[in-house]
C-alpha cells in the first residue's frame, strides 16, 4: 500500500486559534478496526508514554481491543500515570493486529520491536523528522506533542477525555515543551493546557510526579555530568560515562534533563549532553535556543527530533565524538559581525 500523509500547515505556520485537524482517512481506519497495537519509540519519554495511555483509553472507549508495548521500561517518574502499568516491555511482537498505532517515530526501526513488518501501520508524529513509512500517516510539526494530537483525535471520533486521559495528555504536554518552556510553545498550548486541566488533570500533582520525584541515582549522575561543563562561546557541553553510569547506579532514564542544566546557561544558544554507552559509542541530547535548529544538525548524524530539542549517536570514543559534534555545531552557528567585516 503506497504511503499516504496528511497535508497540514507548514511547521513555521502556527496558529492559536486553528489547532490541527486528524485525517479523515486515519479516523476511518480507526473506527472499521477492532484490535489494535500502540507502540512508540525506544527510551521512552513523557509524551511518548503520557499518549500512549491517552491513546489506549480513547480506543478502548469504543470498544477496541488494545495492548500496549514498549522496547524499553516505562521512565520510573511516568509509572504512577493511569495504566502504566499495562505498558508490556518486549523486544518482539508475535501476533498481528488489525493496525499497528506508532507514535513519535520516524520508521519501524525506531521502536526496536521485532514483529512490526508486515502489520497495518498507522503513524502519528510531530517531529520536524518525520517520515511517511506507513499505510497512514499524519504528521504534524506545529503540535506541542504528539499528546495534542491524540486530543484533537479524540475530539474527531466523538469520544468523552476522561480524567484518566486528562492526566496522561497533560503528562505528554507538559514533558514535551519542557514545562511550557520550548520555543514551539504556543496560545494553543495553553489552551489545550487548560481544556485537560477542565477534564480533571492535576496540573500540581503531575509536575510532583514528572520534576519532583527523582531518584538519588540521578542527582549522583547530574553531579558527575556537571563536574564535566564546559563552555566556548555560544556553546556549553557536558557527558557522562559509562563508568559514572555504573559508580551511580544509575539507569538510562537518569540522564533524561540533564542537558537542560547546560542550555539553561546565560549566553548559552546551543547545548550538548554525552552518555557513553558501554560499547563506547555516544548518544546525544542537543538542545537550544531560539531559532537555531539542532534538529537539522541530529539529521545529518542519522538522528532527528525538535527544531530546539534533538538527539543522534556517534561512534567513539569520547572525545572524538565531542570534537566532532562541537566542529559540525561551530560549523553552523551564526559569527558575530566584526567592524572590519562591515568596513
Amino acid at each position: 500500500m503506497t504511503p499516504r500523509r496528511a497535508h497540514h500547515k507548514h511547521a513555521d505556520s502556527r496558529s492559536a486559534s486553528a489547532p490541527a485537524q486528524a485525517p479523515v482517512e486515519l479516523l476511518a481506519a480507526i473506527r472499521e478496526r477492532q484490535t489494535f497495537l500502540i507502540t512508540a519509540h525506544a527510551r521512552p519519554d513523557g509524551d511518548a508514554v503520557g499518549s500512549m495511555l491517552g491513546c489506549a483509553l480513547l480506543l478502548e472507549q469504543m470498544g477496541k481491543h488494545v495492548d500496549l508495548a514498549l522496547r524499553d521500561r516505562v521512565p520510573a517518574i511516568y509509572r504512577t500515570l493511569p495504566g502504566a502499568e499495562r505498558i508490556r516491555c518486549t523486544p518482539s511482537i508475535d501476533r498481528t493486529y488489525d493496525a499497528v498505532l506508532l507514535l513519535e517515530c520516524d520508521g519501524i526501526e525506531r521502536t526496536r520491536l521485532r514483529g512490526l513488518e508486515g502489520q497495518y501501520l498507522l503513524n502519528i508524529d510531530h517531529h520536524v523528522s518525520g517520515r511517511e513509512f506507513a499505510a497512514i500517516n499524519w504528521i504534524h510539526p506545529p503540535a506541542s506533542a504528539v499528546g495534542e494530537l491524540v486530543y484533537c483525535l479524540a475530539q474527531s471520533l466523538g469520544a468523552t477525555v476522561t480524567p484518566a486521559m486528562a492526566t496522561c495528555l497533560y503528562t505528554a504536554l507538559l514533558s514535551d515543551t519542557g514545562a511550557f518552556c520550548y520555543q514551539g510553545t504556543q496560545a494553543q498550548t495553553f489552551a489545550l493546557a487548560q481544556a485537560l486541566v477542565e477534564h480533571g488533570a492535576d496540573p500540581s500533582q503531575i509536575a510532583r510526579d514528572v520534576y519532583f520525584s527523582n531518584p538519588q541515582s540521578k542527582m549522583r549522575l547530574l553531579g558527575a555530568a556537571l563536574a564535566t561543563l564546559q563552555l566556548d562561546g555560544k556553546i556549553a557541553w557536558l557527558w557522562v560515562t559509562h563508568g559514572d553510569m555504573v559508580r551511580c547506579g544509575a539507569e538510562e532514564e537518569d540522564c533524561e534533563g540533564i542537558v537542560n542544566y547546560a542550555i539553561g546557561i546565560a549566553g548559552v544558544e546551543v547545548a550538548v549532553f554525552l552518555r557513553e554507552l558501554p560499547d563506547h559509542r555516544l548518544r546525544l541530547s542537543l538542545r537550544s535556543k531560539g531559532s537555531f535548529n539542532v534538529a537539522s544538525v541530529a539529521e545529518d548524524l542519522g538522528g532527528g527530533g525538535h527544531a530546539n530539542a534533538s538527539g543522534c549517536t556517534l561512534e567513539g570514543p569520547l572525545f572524538a565524538a565531542i570534537d566532532a559534534i562541537l566542529r559540525e555545531l561551530r560549523q553552523r552557528l551564526p559569527q558575530p559581525v566584526s567592524i572590519s567585516d562591515v568596513a
